[in-house]
């Protein structure tokens, strides 16, 4: 049984799309991309149709992920199907709750740096779109940094499904 995973952040154009590029070469890594499904989508439609922002696209080719992507806009009818939804920060977190239908769908909602332990209370992983590059490079060190975390929590649920 396939275990979804979709990450979310505003307009599903830089936060979002990177953390799912970078998860997804993750999972490819630990050997898991048969059992794991990863998406992305923004809690806003203000950008559906469009590819990443060519920084996000810049920074992930820099570091050696790819991406395809196309925006979209998340809708609570997902939740039924997906397994965990990935917050890029407490504004997504809360509309994520809010949009959910039941409190076993807003239970499957968390931040991504929850993942971190070195995150410490700042869970946030802060917009670059109106700032430089260096805003994305960030926001690409602190996805990466989630990464092992958020891997090994998929495996035990996937070794939990097995048991």
């Amino acid at each position: 049984m396939t275990y979804r995973v979709c990450f979310v952040c505003t307009g599903n154009i830089c936060r979002s799309p990177m953390a799912e590029s970078v998860f997804r070469t993750r999972i490819e890594e630990a050997g898991l991309q048969s059992l794991v499904e990863v998406d992305s989508a923004g809690t806003g439609g203000w950008h559906e149709g469009d590819a990443a922002d060519p920084r996000t696209v810049s920074v992930l080719d820099e570091h050696g992920y790819g991406t395809e992507h196309i925006a979209r806009q998340f809708q609570s009818s997902w939740f039924a199907r997906l397994d965990l939804v990935i917050a890029l920060d407490t504004g997504h977190l809360k509309a994520l709750r809010r949009l959910a239908p039941t409190e076993e769908a807003a239970r499957k909602v968390r931040l991504l740096r929850a993942y971190d332990p070195a995150a410490g209370d700042d869970l946030d992983v802060p917009d670059p779109y109106y700032g430089g590059l260096d805003g994305f490079e960030e926001c690409l060190e602190m996805v990466e940094a989630a990464n092992t975390g958020l891997v090994a929590a998929v495996r035990e649920q996937l070794e939990g499904r097995a048991a």
